[in-house]
């Protein structure tokens, strides 16, 4: 397990210690412990470490007091910011990007997305070799590392950029593949409903209570990463639901962007349904995820559901949006009225 010093730059004190919060969790799911968490609230970046030079000696002797070998910067850094952080602290320096792609490299079962996760991972890596004159083997081991950072640390550019080349290449089949499977589920009259949403939030439970199907549920964050297609008869209609790979707050664009074959299903969704919970900033959870959606150019057909309905605190209301409980099924009844409802334009009952 690796010792983690994260180092939090923040502009503004709005939602600092919930971003934090955030922080520790991915860690967690990195199977990484958090040893000490520095801060600094920036007015200016310092163009050579980011953060100011009297910070940096600071992450150094948090470094040398408690053993860390990784230092997560909370946000992203430059190829020569990070080499000069860790230069200075003696400790391995990742980003946010670096920390959510190990725990997609953890979590990829298929072999798609165990391809995108290494395409990730290379495109990342890449820009950030060039100029340096060293191999990958400067990154050591440990968190942010895993997958083709562990298998590729002595490969050159050439060869990485070959690498990106195959990938793209095999991504293009697997894309064509869908694509021929959407078209079939078309013409058959199939509808497609995408459950998308923050991370943890409960989408894989939900999928499971409506098609009594057994995904992976776990409490952590990007706990399911490939998506899970299910059908149900729905009041005599058969109808596919897809779980999708979870959100959170600034989603690095390099992962949206690796992940855009994955999310294919959601723009191609004939129904969108986005799941938030009770147990965190809930009306957040929505608008981050509305604003990817927005961004894949998906459908604005959409029904906002907040899970974990046991969890609901007195002030806590929003308009149209269904309350649920994906793990006693209460409010599931009437989500599924709903969905038919939105799907076929009629009450499931006429």
């Amino acid at each position: 397990m690796n010792n983690v010093i994260i180092l939090e730059a923040y502009f503004s004190f709005e939602k600092y210690e919930e971003r934090l919060m955030e922080t520790k969790a991915l860690c967690e799911a990195a199977d990484a412990k958090v040893v000490g968490v520095i801060t600094q609230c920036v007015k200016e970046i310092t163009p050579a470490t980011y953060v100011g030079k009297g910070k940096v000696s600071e992450v150094k002797a948090a470094v040398e007091e408690t053993g860390a070998d990784i230092v997560l910067f909370d946000g992203e850094l430059s190829p020569s910011q990070t080499n000069n952080i860790s230069d200075e602290c003696g400790a391995v320096v990742i980003t946010r990007t670096n920390l959510i792609l190990d725990i997609f490299a953890k979590r990829a079962k298929s072999s798609e997305g165990k391809i995108l996760v290494e395409l990730a991972q290379l495109e990342y890596i890449y820009p950030r070799l060039i100029g340096k004159g060293d191999s990958l083997s400067r990154l050591g081991g440990g968190i942010g590392t895993r997958g083709p950072g562990e298998t590729k640390l002595e490969t050159d550019r050439r060869h990485i950029k070959g690498r990106i080349l195959s990938l793209k290449n095999k991504l293009k089949e697997i894309e064509k593949r869908r694509d021929e499977q959407s078209k079939h589920r078309k013409k058959n009259e199939l509808k497609e409903v995408a459950l998308v949403g923050y991370t943890n939030t409960g989408k894989s439970t939900l999928l499971n209570r409506i098609c009594s199907s057994n995904v992976l549920e776990k409490n952590q964050l990007f706990a399911t990463l490939d998506p899970s297609v299910k059908v149900r008869n729905l009041y005599g209609k058969p109808v596919a639901f897809t779980d999708t790979v979870g959100f959170i707050k600034d989603l690095p664009p390099t992962l949206i962007k690796a992940f855009k074959s994955t999310l294919d299903v959601v723009r191609s969704a004939d129904l969108i349904i986005n799941v938030s919970a009770y147990d965190g900033d809930y009306l957040r959870q929505l608008d981050v995820t509305d604003s990817v959606i927005d961004e894949l150019g998906a459908t604005d057909k959409r029904i906002k559901v907040i899970n974990k309905k046991d969890l609901r605190g007195d002030s806590d209301n929003i308009l149209n949006a269904i309350e649920i409980s994906a793990w006693s099924g209460e409010g599931v009844e009437e989500l599924l009225k709903t969905i038919y409802l939105e799907l076929f334009e009629k009450d499931p009952v006429d």
